[in-house]
Parts: C-alpha cells; sequence; structure tokens
C-alpha cells in the first residue's frame, strides 16, 4: 500500500535496535538478581557482588550463545560505557589529597610497569615471530588496561581487525580469572591492603576488573587499584603517540611508506577523558560542594553501574573465540601475563610498602 503524499513513512524498528532495548532490559535484570543475592541474609557471603554478576553474565552467556541469540543483544554490552560512569562518581568516594598521594606513587608505578612490561612483551612476541602490529598491540594492551589500550594502539600502528579482535579476547579470558584469584591470594598472603590494591591495578588488564578484583578485596584496595589503574590509562596517549611515530619513522619507511609523522594531536584524542571527570568529581566533594544525601544517592548510582559493566564483561566473553586463537599469540600474552603478575607485586611493595617512599 503506497502512502498519501506529504506523509512521511515511519521506518520499522530495526534488529539493532530491538537487541538493544531487549539486551539493555536483560542486563538491568541480571544486575538487579546481583544485587538481590549480594545481599540476601543467606546467599550474600558465598560470593562478592562482582563475582555475582560476572557469573550470571556467564550463564546468560551461555545461553544465548546455545540459543544462536548472542548477536542480537550484543548492541547493549557497554561495559566501558557503565564502568566509566562508575569511575566518574568513586571520585565521590575519594578525597582530592588522597589523589595526589596515591595517584603521584601510581604514575611512578606506571611509568616502571608501561616501560618493562611493554618492552618485555614486545621483545617476547619478537621470539614468536609475531607480526610486529600484533606485537605492538598486544604489548600495549599488556602493559597499559587491555582492550582500550588496543584499541588505541590498534589505531596507531593501523593493525588490522584480526590482530584486534585475537588480543581483546585473551584479555577477557585472563582478566576474569585473575579478577577472582587475586584478591583472595591478598588476603592468603597477607598483603597491605595499599600493596594489594596496588597490585591489583598494576597487573590486571582491563579497569573493570581491577575495580571488582579491588571490590571482593575491600572498599580501601578497591579506592587505590581504581587511581593506579587510571594512572596507567592516563599513558594510553603517550604510548599511542610513540607507536605511531615509530611506525609511521620506522617500520612504514622499511616497508616503502612516506613517514610521515603524526600529530601530538593523538596524545590528547587518546587520552581516557573519564580520568578527568572522577578528579573534577572528587574536587567538587573535597571542597564540600554535596549534601551527603547527594552524595550517598551517587554512591548507589554508582554500585549499580559497576554492576553492570561485571554483568556486561560475563556476557562479552566469546567462547568461538578459543578456537581461532593460535599458538604462538596465546603463548606470548600468558608469558607476559605471568611476567606482568610477578613484578606488579613487587613493584607495588617497591611503591606502596613504604620501601620507596617511607610513611611519614
Amino acid at each position: 500500500m503506497s502512502s498519501q503524499p506529504g506523509t512521511a513513512v515511519r521506518p520499522a524498528p530495526t534488529n539493532k535496535t530491538a537487541g538493544l532495548i531487549l539486551g539493555l532490559a536483560l542486563i538491568v535484570g541480571l544486575a538487579v538478581l546481583t544485587n538481590y543475592l549480594s545481599n540476601h541474609p543467606g546467599v550474600h557471603k558465598a560470593l562478592e557482588y562482582p563475582l555475582w554478576a560476572a557469573a550470571l553474565g556467564l550463564i546468560a552467556n551461555i545461553i544465548l550463545t546455545v540459543t544462536g541469540t548472542k548477536q542480537f543483544i550484543m548492541p547493549a554490552v557497554r561495559t566501558e560505557l557503565f564502568l566509566k560512569i562508575g569511575l566518574v562518581l568513586l571520585g565521590l568516594k575519594v578525597n582530592i589529597k588522597e589523589i595526589g598521594v596515591v595517584g603521584g606513587k601510581g604514575i611512578v608505578q606506571a611509568l616502571i610497569m608501561v616501560t618493562c612490561v611493554f618492552l618485555f612483551t614486545y621483545w617476547l612476541g619478537g621470539v614468536f615471530r609475531l607480526p610486529e602490529k600484533m606485537r605492538a598491540v598486544m604489548a600495549t594492551a599488556i602493559s597499559i588496561c587491555g582492550v582500550s589500550a588496543a584499541i588505541a594502539a590498534a589505531g596507531s600502528v593501523l593493525a588490522g581487525k584480526e590482530e584486534l579482535t585475537y588480543i581483546t579476547a585473551l584479555v577477557i579470558f585472563t582478566a576474569l580469572p585473575l579478577m577472582v584469584l587475586m584478591p583472595y591470594l591478598a588476603h592468603a598472603w597477607g598483603l597491605p591492603t595499599q600493596v594489594a590494591g596496588a597490585w591489583f591495578g598494576g597487573n590486571i588488564d582491563t579497569t573493570a576488573a581491577v575495580v571488582g578484583a579491588g571490590a571482593i578485596h575491600s572498599e580501601a584496595a578497591m579506592k587505590v587499584a581504581s587511581i593506579v589503574k587510571m594512572s596507567q590509562n592516563a599513558l594510553i596517549g603517550v604510548v599511542a603517540f610513540i607507536l605511531a611515530l615509530y611506525f609511521t619513522t620506522v617500520v612504514e619507511r622499511r616497508n616503502g611508506g612516506t613517514g610521515e609523522r603524526p600529530s601530538a594531536r593523538v596524545i590528547w584524542d587518546r587520552f581516557p577523558k573519564f580520568v578527568i571527570g572522577f578528579v573534577v568529581v572528587s574536587l567538587i566533594l573535597s571542597l564540600g560542594l554535596l549534601s551527603k544525601d547527594t552524595v550517598k544517592m551517587a554512591g548507589n548510582f554508582r554500585e549499580w553501574a559497576f554492576a553492570l559493566a561485571f554483568v556486561c564483561i560475563g556476557l562479552e566473553l566469546s567462547f568461538g573465540e578459543f578456537k581461532r586463537l593460535g599458538f604462538g599469540p596465546t603463548m606470548v600474552y600468558i608469558i607476559a601475563t605471568i611476567f606482568n603478575t610477578v613484578l606488579a607485586l613487587g613493584v607495588a611493595y617497591l611503591v606502596f610498602g613504604g620501601i620507596l617512599f617511607p610513611a611519614g
């Protein structure tokens, strides 16, 4: 049937729109169930809420994968968005002076960790004869913050979709077990709270899993872990710029390219803007510009944002990628992650354990 002249024809809702709506409903529903289980008197002591959320996300992931409906709801899986909202609001629990003290130490740790882990991973990738672009993306992902850093590095070196897909899958596969294991090891080994938080923040690749590990351990550890991770995140722009400079002036010129140098704007474009939001919100809190009720309400909203992010972590794990991951990239990633874990513990003790910066 033709429409009347002058009458606008409304397009039917696309599958993407329907998937977004139903996916959000599923994620919110799982977050509500997470809240119930983590606060129910007979259940809540079994698992901390990040584990409930990730576990429920994984269960839903398996069901959706088996029924072939996972891709339909993927437009709603926005781990980074939910996480960044939660991290900005986390600034309402951290005084600006605490950011100065912990953030200063975090920058020192970040410079040590990013330099050592990046160079080790890049070298190891060469030993396993991985392509230079994959080595660069993988080294950036492991040394800084997982998927976000991998995306920034991939853009800087013009890596293909396959390299980014491989590394994204490896990031998620390793981050979830570390999020569960590291807090319990920190308790078992009796690590000081700041050292534990710095260990999580310096080692676990995804910021969401860092926050989850900190929350499982303690609120104090979560604060330190988040600030330390954001200190590393702040280096994304710098590393992306250096990579772009190296690949355009060295690698591409060697392969017949023009060798055109990138603009310094790359640093700003790659800089994670939510770090600024976190500091601004913390400054507002420190100046006493918010009422207690406002802070409490924002705190509740923050917990919901984190719960949504943790549910998404479970949902975004791609089981099909297990078949596609090659031996070389997987071995490099595992060995580099072990190196990162051991080094992060030592550096956390050095920087936050009173060795490099004695208390008082």
